[in-house]
């Protein structure tokens, strides 16, 4: 289900009877790319990447497939570390029984499906993206001295995020798209263009162009997708960890585990290629 939406991915945990296991699940949940990840993992594929070796559909299939892999594969590391360490204990067996065969009630599942799933990660989502939409405004419209405190704090970021192979535009948009991954490219627009809203850009010959001239790189694309598959999870699925778990640790776990392993994994790549 986190294929879809990480939140209702959390939220369908609950038929995990085990306490420990449920907690594994729904902390591990945010490793598997969402639909509003989805969007920028095949952008910057088709920008730097699909050309390679002449076969243009082929390459970014295989490339989209092997960033889906590496997000399973640290899904089961992650849950292997937490089993080892934070949760310990005696994994719980489960066993399956076929319920009598009843004709399904078509109106009623459709009902439900709606509203518990639905309309309460919907509810969840615009209590969290509100006030952060205002913030957002405010950064990019109050402009001290000229310069808008989006730039400003760009720049205090940058240093860090050089080590991870990106700029602090990148790194900002990242952190400012906590209410929805799928404005982290809009951000990074409106930082490099000065705007004071969300940019748009149809054309990708234009979008390639403006990465470019920003010093953008294979590796820093490299280094975004990989970042946007291990990073935390956005502020509707936190917001649904703390009401599941109940618990303020779990979800900063939950947040702090992703982003763990973005930033280590991108300095490793960065390194890599400055050294090879």
């Amino acid at each position: 289900m986190g294929f879809g939406c990480n939140a209702c991915g959390v939220t369908g945990c609950r038929i995990i009877d085990s306490p420990r296991e449920r907690l594994i699940a729904t902390i591990t949940n945010n490793f598997v790319p969402c639909n509003g990840r989805f969007p920028l993992l095949i952008v910057l594929i088709s920008l730097f990447f699909a050309n390679a070796g002449g076969g243009t559909g082929i390459v970014s299939a295989l490339m989209l497939t092997a960033l889906l892999v590496l997000g399973i594969l640290a899904t089961l590391a992650s849950a292997k570390l937490l089993s080892k360490t934070l949760l310990r204990g005696v994994p719980s067996s489960f066993q399956l029984e076929l319920p009598p065969y009843r004709r399904p009630q078509f109106g009623k599942v459709l009902l439900r499906s709606l509203l518990d799933r639905t309309v309460f990660v919907l509810g969840r989502a615009v209590a969290v993206s509100a006030p952060a939409g205002a913030v957002l405004w405010l950064l990019a419209n109050i402009r001290p001295e000229g310069v808008s405190l989006l730039v400003r704090f760009a720049a205090f970021f940058d240093p860090f995020a050089h080590l991870m192979g990106m700029d602090g535009y990148i790194l900002l948009a990242f952190i400012l798209a906590l209410p929805a991954n799928e404005i982290v490219i809009p951000l990074i627009l409106m930082g490099y263009t000065a705007a004071s809203s969300l940019a748009d850009f149809e054309n990708l010959a234009s979008l390639r162009a403006i990465f470019v001239a920003h010093g953008w790189t294979n590796v820093t694309a490299l280094c975004v997708m990989l970042f946007s598959l291990f990073h935390w999870p956005c502020a509707t699925t936190l917001f649904t960890i703390k009401k599941e778990t109940s618990s303020l640790k779990w979800t900063l776990v939950s947040l702090l585990l992703p982003t763990v392993w973005g930033i280590a994994v991108c300095m490793l790549v960065n390194a890599a290629s400055k050294l090879f």
